[in-house]
């Protein structure tokens, strides 16, 4: 590459503080801390699958719950995405693949094409993730992520047992996409991939 693409952002709000620096063009190495030992996680494997370099710290109301911490951090990552593509010239823009996790299967696909939306399909009803992480708090992160990188993103369980499974089958795919999608063509390097001349 010849310019990093890169972003760091500090966020502050009556609920949270977060610190994030993103590398998309990174080797997987990453440092998590939110105060949520699952997420973190996520967090981890989300690093390490898309080959990004990644550094959170995350402050959050988590005696309340873990909803504020979880969405404001995928509000400050998708903004970072956003900010470290810049114009997105090269890039693949489009990704998809089935990814398994021993029972489960996910699918996921997305366009890097500057029109946020979120299709999300899971199970009714999947129960907490251990006692504590409520599984309705990835939907939250990924709208968030979403709407903030503007990625039209398509998510859906094909079929599962184990919340765990579940979180993370997503959390890798999402990874593996966003590492395909925003990888340079060097057919097309410089050039911005839509007809509009913009993304």
């Amino acid at each position: 590459m010849s310019q990093e693409r890169r972003s760091r952002i500090n966020r502050r709000t009556g609920e949270t503080e977060i610190q994030l620096d993103l590398l998309i063009d990174g080797t997987g190495t990453s440092t998590i801390s939110t105060g949520v030992p699952f997420f973190d996680h996520m967090l981890t494997l989300f690093a390490k699958h898309g080959r990004f370099g990644l550094e959170v710290k995350a402050e959050g109301d988590i005696e309340i719950d873990f909803h504020h911490t979880v969405e404001d951090t995928g509000i400050v990552l998708g903004q970072a995405f956003h900010e470290a593509l810049g114009e997105k010239r090269g890039i693949y823009r489009y990704a998809s693949g089935h990814f398994p996790m021993d029972e489960t299967l996910v699918r996921v696909a997305l366009d890097v094409s500057g029109r946020p939306f979120l299709d999300y399909r899971a199970p009714e009803c999947v129960p907490h993730v251990g006692e504590k992480f409520n599984f309705t708090l990835v939907e939250e992160f990924m709208r968030a992520f979403a709407f903030n990188s503007l990625i039209n993103l398509h998510i859906e369980i094909l079929y599962g047992r184990d919340p765990h499974h579940m979180a993370e089958a997503i959390f890798k795919g999402l990874a593996r996409c966003l590492d395909e999608a925003t990888r340079i063509d060097a057919r097309i390097a410089g050039e911005i991939p839509s007809t509009k001349d913009v993304l």
